[in-house]
């Protein structure tokens, strides 16, 4: 790794790319290597962006939701491979009995959209509703990304096994003990940067954006349900930034979120303390499923709650999202955030930003930085 091209590289991503604020980080095997901050937290270029500045990271928060889950299977002897009706019994309805936990964690589950009406901050009916939806394919039969009706499914599981919501869980049990500055519900006396929707339009004729924009596709029901907190500038509301959102509203420094995966990189133990047993980590670390998404319309790769780069039959990768070593594993987030963890070299390494730019996989800001991290 050479810390002065990442340097250059993320000095650049302000001058050539329309960075505002950010922030990247980067541990190996256990230790903090580099730390890097730049930029302001507002348009006004008023307040300066530090290595402390919190931002929302959006879908790189499914990550820290599946890692909970998965923790609470682990400490409760509770397999993936166990179904969730089991666990969740109204879960059973419409043709989801045999649905599996590790089935629900790799978007397998056939519930990326809603059908009724439920109002993104009611917990309890998002639930209730997901309880009752008709798979919109047969569960376990190809995968499709699960944008926002993900968080509600692990909040409301981790909820049945433990009785403990997924912003206490995160903070209790993997944030408090680690010394993270990251949050799935902001507390009040927090404060955060806001984030700012992207000034260029997507590319024309991208299959996604396509679909995306067209209100009765599968990919657009799935970014509009359940209602509410569509627009970049709710997410910067009071209730939102407060509210357990566990797949699109943790909010966090990159050094929070780099330590997070240097945790998983490094073989799940932390001075001393056992987090996450080595089965555990297989569950993170091997593809349970991988071909063309029915949401994202791309190809994608999913482990038990995490994203992986796809790869060939020979597992040779396909992309390098999460640089060159086979086993590497996080997520990304709308806009531009990213983090994951390598745990074939003992990498982790985190980017936040408040200046979206259009897409849900990482940019050229972030991988850049991601190349130079491996030395290309």
């Amino acid at each position: 790794m050479s810390a002065d091209r990442i340097a250059t590289l993320f000095h650049e991503n302000f001058t050539a790319y329309g960075e505002l604020g950010a922030s990247v980080c980067v541990w190996r095997e256990g230790r903090e290597v580099l730390s890097l901050a730049g930029g302001f937290r507002d348009r006004a270029r008023t307040l300066p962006w530090t290595d402390e500045t919190p931002v929302l990271f959006w879908s790189a928060t499914k990550g820290l939701a599946a890692a909970c889950l998965l923790h609470a299977c682990q400490e409760h002897a509770i397999s993936p491979l166990r179904l969730v009706a089991e666990v969740w019994p109204d879960f059973s309805q419409a043709g989801k009995e045999r649905v599996t936990i590790a089935e629900l964690l790799s978007h397998q589950a056939g519930l990326p959209a809603l059908t009724p009406t439920v109002d993104v901050l009611d917990h309890a009916a998002v639930a209730a509703a997901l309880a009752a939806e008709t798979p919109h394919w047969p569960p376990g039969i190809g995968h499709g990304y699960h944008p926002r009706t993900f968080g509600y499914l692990v909040d409301e599981l981790l909820r049945r096994i433990t009785g403990t919501a997924l912003r206490e869980y995160w903070r209790d049990q993997i944030a408090e003990p680690l010394g993270l500055d990251v949050w799935i519900g902001l507390p009040p006396e927090r404060e955060a940067a806001a984030v700012f929707p992207a000034k260029t339009a997507p590319p024309k004729g991208d299959p996604f954006y396509t679909a995306f924009l067209t209100p009765d596709s599968l990919t657009a029901r799935a970014f509009a349900t359940p209602r509410g907190l569509h627009s970049v500038a709710s997410m910067n509301s009071p209730e939102a930034r407060a509210a357990s959102l566990g797949a699109f509203g943790g909010i966090g420094t990159a050094r929070g979120l780099a330590k997070f995966y240097a945790l998983l990189a490094g073989g799940g133990e932390w001075a001393g303390r056992r987090f996450f047993q080595p089965a555990t980590l297989d569950w993170m670390t091997t593809t349970l499923t991988q071909g063309l998404d029915r949401v994202l319309l791309a190809e994608t790769a999913f482990s038990a709650g995490f994203m992986r780069d796809p790869a060939d039959a020979r597992g040779a990768k396909r992309r390098t999202h999460f640089g060159p070593s086979p086993r590497a594993f996080g997520h990304p987030g709308a806009g531009g955030s990213h983090a994951f963890a390598d745990p074939d070299t003992g990498l982790a390494f985190a980017y936040v930003m408040n200046q979206m730019e259009p897409g849900v996989f990482p940019g050229p800001k972030c991988l850049r930085l991601v190349a130079a991290l491996y030395g290309d």
